[in-house]
């Protein structure tokens, strides 16, 4: 299956965290599409079966701005292709910002529920305060997203 990552990072944990995402899908069969600075037109050539977005949250809970243009093309677009096509997303946060906590992964999860992606998956939220590796605590979780996608 075609699986296009859509990542977006501050400091970079996300992008290492979706590179983690896609060496697991890819050791699973899976050909994934992972380019932080894809243009709507590179995920659109893809041909995605499916999707996985990762992100993390800056400010008071927005997405990173490497993010902003490909989530405001998609949200202009809504490619109507990709209904009905599974769709996840993890999140990076700090749960010391309260109600912002994950606010970009919330955004992205709207976002396929706008495209009418079928999600497979409860969001997978990664607490900054709470781990110094999350690519190997996300691993239990893409795991299940492999398994999902079968």
């Amino acid at each position: 299956m075609k699986v296009a990552i859509i990542s977006g990072s501050v400091y970079g944990t996300a992008e290492e965290v979706a590179r983690h995402a896609a060496k697991i899908l890819n050791a699973a069969g899976h050909e994934t599409l992972h380019n932080p600075r894809a243009s709507l037109a590179d995920v659109l050539a893809f041909e995605p079966q499916a999707f996985l977005a990762v992100t993390s949250t800056t400010g008071m809970g927005e997405l990173p701005d490497n993010l902003q243009p490909l989530y405001s093309m998609i949200r202009d677009q809504l490619p109507g292709a990709w209904r009905g096509l599974p769709g996840a997303v993890i999140a990076l946060g700090d749960a010391s910002y309260g109600d912002t906590f994950c606010g970009g992964g919330e955004q992205m999860h709207e976002l396929f529920g706008e495209l009418g992606l079928r999600v497979v998956l409860p969001m997978l939220r990664l607490d900054a305060s709470e781990t110094v590796t999350p690519e190997t605590d996300a691993e239990p979780w893409l795991k299940e997203l492999v398994s999902a996608l079968r």
